[in-house]
């Protein structure tokens, strides 16, 4: 299973991304699909969940700011960042899980950068 993770820029504090994860196959073969994120000198941390029966949470850094959802048509889950801070800025990635049949396993995408300049 392929992951691409898409949509991250440069913001300005304040300001807000939408960031996508596309698997290779359809979003409904993942059961969980996690958004990670790691900045610069420090190690990957998870931020947010979605899981395959509609069930999302958040890390409490982030939430108030950040939400999850699942796309049906376009087969993404996405992560809506809004009130994006300086520590914010690392590479975001996406992880599918899948816990069953031949693809079972964690599968991770490339990352995509997000910096929020102050």
């Amino acid at each position: 299973v392929q992951l691409q993770a898409s949509g991250g820029g440069l913001v300005q504090a304040g300001g807000s991304l939408r960031l996508s994860c596309a698997p290779s196959q359809s979003i409904f073969s993942v059961n969980v699909l996690n958004w990670y994120r790691q900045a610069p000198g420090q190690q990957r941390e998870l931020v947010a969940w979605f899981i395959k029966t509609g069930i999302a949470d958040l890390v409490d850094s982030v939430k108030g700011r950040f939400t999850t959802s699942r796309d049906a048509d376009k087969s993404t889950v996405d992560l809506h960042m809004n009130n994006l801070k300086p520590e914010d800025t690392a590479v975001y990635y996406c992880n599918a899980v899948i816990t069953a049949g031949e693809l079972r396993g964690s599968y991770w995408g490339q990352g995509t950068l997000v910096t929020v300049s102050s």
